[in-house]
């Protein structure tokens, strides 16, 4: 079926580091033309972008939208609509559903539910446990198809946790993919906890970064890192979140050369320890919110580029399993609605400009994981565009807020940016607050 044609007119067009003004023509899925003042003999829906930013789609490498299996908690239609409503064109979901995304077979049924359902672009990661290494390998097969694999080299729930050095080694050995991982050192873990108990008996959420330390943290990122040197794998460590582990990573080669890149999630970027007391187990999660010295190391990274990507490790849980006590309150925290919303308050603040917001969401991204024909706003690459006016500010609020499970940390926190449209593959999935569910997104393809 044809696509209508659309201009986004007047517009200030961000992207590979510049800001430059004019139009963007859209047809047929992908961008068409931009240029200073187009006006192409068709019909095509003209969109005012005056006094507006047209920055390319934000694709986060790092979400869980908990289906199967876990869709009580959210859905991947559900999370997806909050994404688009965000300005998030594409994702990256995680393999720790239920069951487990651990064979090829349960890998492609979430992929054909997210043919079904995502409003957004999507791609899945494959899962790893200690038993299916066969499985695992089979992913290369499918490299320009998958979007890697991913190892809890840390606590996570059932079998997804890979303790096994031997299939860590025949892992980093054999993948051809990119390998993504969580890293903390589950043996410092269970040693925190185990003497914080014996010393206080009843635990809190300010003990979290205590028990799941910088030390955890630094051990597995090191780890990590020394199997991937070894086998020369392209390795992406997820959710750095202490200085120093920081030193492990260099900003002396371009992206593009980089082997070893790493992320940073918006919630590591604004929250810090001393918000647990405000927020107490809203802002639990794995690898825990830490001291404000970290936060402030954080983003000295981002902005000297030894910290490549923004993500957001979306993790909806309910507000019930959030109430119980510290020890049993489920970590994560919903924030892809509001993930580029909150940088662009840093952005207001001056702490980062635009530029660099569209480079570590959107750009960075597409280079790490060599995604095809996204990521940027080029003439021939399918039209993942966000227009955002810097000057109508909003509030998040329950009767805004998306997400399946009905809550944000971010609650009564005003924005100073409002996402006016969000175009997936050329369609206006949403514009001025209206949703536009006539069309799904697109599975992402890779090449390597």
């Amino acid at each position: 079926m044809l696509m209508k044609d659309y201009i986004i007119k007047n517009t200030a067009i961000v992207n590979e580091g510049t800001i430059t003004h004019g139009d963007v023509w859209i047809r047929n899925s992908r961008i068409e033309k931009i240029g200073g003042s187009l006006n192409p003999a068709v019909n095509a829906v003209e969109i005012d972008g005056s006094q507006q930013y047209l920055l390319p789609g934000v694709i986060d490498d790092q979400v869980h939208f908990r289906e199967p299996g876990l869709t009580h908690k959210a859905t991947i239609y559900t999370e997806a609509k909050a994404a688009v409503a965000g300005g998030v064109t594409s994702f990256m979901e995680m393999p720790n559903t239920s069951p487990p995304a651990f064979t090829q077979e349960l890998l492609e049924q979430k992929y054909e539910t997210g043919k079904n359902t995502s409003l957004a672009n999507y791609s899945f990661f494959m899962g790893t446990s200690n038993d299916n290494l066969d499985e695992i390998l089979r992913t290369n097969d499918k490299k320009n198809e998958i979007c890697g694999i991913k190892i809890f080299m840390g606590s996570s729930t059932g079998n997804l946790l890979v303790d096994n050095p031997l299939i860590l080694e025949k892992v980093f050995a054999g993948s051809e993919v990119l390998i993504a991982t969580h890293c903390e050192e589950e043996s410092i873990i269970k040693e925190n906890l185990a003497a914080l108990k014996a010393k206080k008996g009843i635990l809190e959420p300010s003990d979290h970064p205590i028990i799941r330390n910088e030390d955890a943290c630094f051990e597995s990122s090191f780890k990590a890192i020394q199997y991937a040197k070894k086998y020369n794998t392209r390795l992406h460590i997820l959710h750095i979140t202490t200085a120093k582990e920081l030193q492990l990573f260099g900003n002396m080669l371009p992206l593009k050369d980089k082997r070893i890149t790493s992320e940073v999630c918006v919630h590591h970027l604004h929250f810090t320890s001393d918000d647990y007391a405000r927020l107490g187990n809203q802002i639990k999660c794995n690898p825990a919110i830490k001291a404000p010295n970290n936060k402030q190391a954080l983003w000295e990274a981002l902005l000297d580029d030894r910290l490549d990507v923004i993500a957001t490790d979306h993790a909806p849980h309910t507000w019930a399993e959030k109430q119980e006590d510290y020890e049993h309150a489920h970590a994560g925290l919903p924030l892809i609605q509001h993930s580029l919303g909150l940088m662009l308050h840093y952005v207001k603040e001056g702490k980062i400009s635009i530029e660099k917001v569209v480079e570590k969401m959107s750009h960075a991204v597409a280079q790490c994981f060599q995604i095809k024909e996204r990521g940027f706003i080029r003439e021939g690459y399918y039209a993942d565009l966000v227009l955002v006016d810097m000057n109508q500010s909003n509030t998040i609020q329950k009767d805004n807020i998306l997400y399946k499970c009905g809550w944000s940390p971010l609650e009564g926190m005003t924005l100073p940016a409002t996402i006016n449209y969000t175009f997936v593959n050329g369609h206006p999935v949403y514009g001025k607050g209206v949703f536009d569910e006539s069309k799904r997104g697109m599975r992402l393809s890779f090449e390597r």
